[in-house]
C-alpha cells in the first residue's frame, strides 16, 4: 500500500498507472473508517485495477466548529484496516494546505434547489462545502468511477449535479447503506454515542420502515405526523427533521405521483451527536 500527503506524489503515480491503461477508482472519506466505507472499498476495487481512498477532514462542509473539533480521527487504525482489503490501495491523505493551497473557502454552487431543502435547511453552507472538496478530489484524482454512500443521499444527487454543471467526465456510483445490526446506519459519528443510545438508535430504521409500510395507503402529511409523535414519545431522540421527498429532484412530497420514486430522510440528534438515514419508500 502506498501513502501520499501531496498532490504531485499521487499524481506522478497514476500517471504511471494510466500508461499501463490501469482504470483508477476513488473512494473519498473523512477517515474514522467503518464498514460502510470498507463496502465502497470492496465495490471499487471489483471495478479498477487501482483504488484511492482519500482521508481528509474537510473544514469547509462544518458549519459548526466544535463539530469539527469532535470529528474523530482514526489515521493508523484506518491504515491497517485497508490493509487488510488489499494491496491495490492508494492513500491520499493531503493536509488542509496542500489541497486548498492556503485558500480554505468553498466555491458557490447553483444546486437546482437541491442544497435549499432537508440537510440544507439546517447546514448553512455545508453543500457548498462539500462540493467544493469532492471537486478537488476528482479533478486531482482524475479516476474512472467514484464511490459514495447512499446514507448521505442528498450529498449524493448534489454530487452528480455538481459533476454534471462543472462536465466532469467522471461516473459517480451510489453505495447501499450499511447498517450495524440494530439497524443504525453506519458513521463515524456513532462511535460517539453511548452504548445504550447506540443500541437503542436502530429505532430510527425501525421508524423508516414503518414509515415505508404505510406509504402508498397514507398521505405525506399523515405520515410526517406520525414519525413526529412517535419521536416526542422517545425520551433519547430529538428528531430534527423527517421528509418524503423525490428521489431525483429532492423536492418534499405534497401529494404523491404514481410514477415518482420517493425516499425518507430524517435526522435526529442523540447524545449530542447529529444521525441522518433515508429509505427508499417505492
Amino acid at each position: 500500500m502506498k501513502i501520499f500527503d501531496l498532490k504531485k506524489q499521487l499524481n506522478n503515480f497514476t500517471a504511471k498507472q494510466r500508461k499501463e491503461d490501469h482504470t483508477i477508482g476513488l473512494v473519498p472519506t473523512m477517515g474514522a473508517l467503518h464498514t460502510g466505507h470498507i463496502s465502497l472499498v470492496k465495490k471499487a476495487l471489483l471495478e479498477n485495477d487501482l483504488v484511492v481512498v482519500s482521508i481528509f477532514v474537510n473544514p469547509t462542509q462544518f458549519d459548526k466548529k466544535d463539530d469539527l473539533e469532535k470529528y474523530p480521527r482514526t489515521f493508523e487504525k484506518d491504515i491497517e484496516l485497508l490493509k487488510q482489503v488489499s494491496d491495490n490501495i492508494v492513500v491520499f491523505a493531503p493536509t488542509v494546505d496542500e489541497i486548498y493551497e492556503g485558500n480554505v473557502t468553498s466555491e458557490s454552487y447553483e444546486f437546482d434547489g437541491l442544497d435549499k431543502v432537508m440537510e440544507g435547511e439546517f447546514r448553512t453552507g455545508h453543500f457548498d462545502g462539500v462540493g467544493t472538496i469532492v471537486e478537488l478530489l476528482l479533478r486531482t484524482v482524475a479516476p474512472d468511477k467514484a464511490y459514495f454512500g447512499e446514507k448521505d443521499f442528498q450529498q449524493l444527487q448534489i454530487i452528480r449535479k455538481m459533476a454534471e454543471i462543472k462536465n466532469l467526465p467522471y461516473e459517480i456510483i451510489g453505495c447501499p447503506i450499511e447498517r450495524e445490526p440494530h439497524g443504525l446506519a453506519m458513521s463515524s459519528r456513532n462511535e460517539r454515542l453511548s452504548k445504550e443510545t447506540r443500541e437503542e438508535a436502530g429505532f430510527i430504521h425501525t421508524t423508516l420502515q414503518a414509515a415505508q409500510a404505510e406509504f402508498g395507503t397514507k398521505s405525506a402529511t399523515y405520515i410526517k405526523d406520525w414519525v413526529k409523535s412517535e419521536f416526542e414519545q422517545h425520551p433519547l431522540f430529538d428528531l430534527e427533521y423527517f421528509e418524503i421527498a423525490d428521489e431525483n429532484t429532492l423536492t418534499p412530497a405534497l401529494k404523491i405521483q404514481n410514477n415518482q420514486k420517493y425516499r425518507a430522510f430524517i435526522a435526529v440528534y442523540a447524545d449530542g451527536v447529529r444521525l441522518i438515514d433515508n429509505l427508499r419508500l417505492n
